[in-house]
């Protein structure tokens, strides 16, 4: 029968077979930290994980941020515009119509003849005219011999009534003789005015028939290019209506511009103002004129409020012509040898606001690698560049790029006016 030895001592508990073994264990046993150092350890760790978050954001900036786009500070001229578009229209004009109605005969012109003063340019049959004018002749000589007839029989009515009154006073006729006889030359009188007015009457009605029978001739009312007809050869035309245009007369000599100006720029318009302008079929010629005239009523076109101003330019090499299209550019002012930025380089600091220097604008600038902002008071300017009169020098390197990393840019110290 097997027999169970008994357990060693030693083996249950080591600290008993071993005491060295005992004090060796008491003085590793684990003891908890304080609480202040834990929350130091935290704290360290959170910063460590921030300060890495920090510089990953600034890497992953820097690598999908665009790449700047820069251009120094040059001297150059710049010109400052206001911009239009405009017509070209021939500045004096007349259309050539009728006062009468008929047939139109005959014209006598074609499109871009040349015409003086008082040429011939079209007829209307006359045939209605004339008839009227030999009806008015014949009815002033029937009234004229009348009046003749009248005048006769008047004089032989005076003869007679001095005889009544004579026998009258003679107590040789009777009071009911001389009455009949007076009252007869009175009548005789009547007669005769009335057959005056009507002589006057019909010489007014021949005037105007004669009148009309002249319009049957249409001539030219001034010097100048027939630039359109209207009418045509056979054709009726009806004056009671409407006034009909057979043809237009333009000198051609002196053209009008009238450009179409937006309300925000027409206060910077002034009369007598130096402008040049450009045609669609003549981009590379600029043609010099003044400002005549701006009009008072707008025009509204696609609720777009629009001025015209008119401008005359004078025409004698016969290069403009009518209904052209241009592009005017009215002169504000002009400077040469200034330095000038790209518009897109410079941001205004007033906006709009009242009271506040519209000419100062915020620039950003490189320097060492680094972006800074400095503040430039600016002058003229045009759709592309601007004119700096303070705050930059020429070579200066300015930033045209909208979005600047925050990683490139450094701030100004406080307070220091760049």
């Amino acid at each position: 029968m097997l027999q169970t030895p008994p357990p060693d001592p030693s083996r249950a508990d080591p600290s008993r077979a071993d005491p060295s073994r005992a004090r060796a264990g008491l003085a590793f046993a684990p003891r908890r930290r304080p609480l202040w150092r834990r929350a130091a350890i935290v704290a360290l760790i959170g910063a460590l994980g921030l300060g890495g978050a920090y510089w990953w954001n600034r890497g992953r900036e820097a690598a999908t941020a665009p790449a700047l786009q820069t251009q120094r500070v040059v001297r150059g001229d710049i010109e400052q515009q206001v911009t239009a578009l405009a017509v070209v229209q021939p500045k004096t004009y007349v259309d050539v119509g009728t006062q009468v109605s008929g047939l139109l005969r005959k014209i006598h012109v074609e499109i871009g003849d040349e015409v003086k003063k008082d040429l011939l340019l079209a007829e209307i049959d006359p045939t209605v005219y004339q008839t009227r004018v030999l009806g008015d002749e014949a009815q002033l000589d029937n009234l004229k011999a009348q009046l003749a007839q009248q005048n006769a029989q008047l004089d032989l009515d005076r003869l007679r009534n001095d005889r009544a009154q004579k026998l009258l006073a003679s107590k040789s006729g009777s009071q009911d003789a001389a009455d009949a006889t007076d009252a007869t030359v009175r009548i005789g009188e009547a007669k005769v005015d009335a057959l005056k007015a009507q002589i006057k009457q019909t010489q007014a009605t021949l005037e105007g028939d004669l009148a009309n029978l002249g319009y049957t001739k249409i001539f030219a009312p001034m010097d100048g290019t027939v630039v359109s007809i209207d009418a045509r050869e056979g054709g009726t035309l009806n004056a009671n209506m409407t006034a009909p245009v057979i043809l237009r007369i333009s000198d051609l000599d002196t053209m009008q511009v009238k450009a179409q100006v937006a309300e925000a720029d027409i206060p910077k318009v002034k009369v007598g103002m130096e402008v040049y302008f450009t045609t669609l079929g003549m981009p590379d010629r600029r043609f010099t004129a003044k400002v005549v005239q701006i009009l008072p009523t707008p025009e509204t076109i696609n609720d777009v409020v629009l001025y015209s101003v008119l401008i005359d330019v004078t025409n004698t090499e016969r290069l403009l012509m009518t209904s052209m299209s241009a592009q005017v550019f009215f002169r504000l002012g002009s400077a040469s040898d200034v330095l000038v930025v790209p518009v897109a380089a410079a941001r205004p600091l007033a906006r709009g606001r009242s009271g506040e220097d519209r000419s100062l604008a915020m620039v950003r600038v490189m320097e060492d690698g680094a972006v800074v902002e400095k503040r430039v008071r600016l002058g003229l300017a045009n759709r592309t560049h601007v004119e700096v009169r303070e705050g930059l020098k020429e070579g200066d390197e300015v930033v045209t790029t909208a979005d600047v990393p925050r990683s490139t840019l450094r701030m100004p110290p406080p307070g220091m006016m760049r």
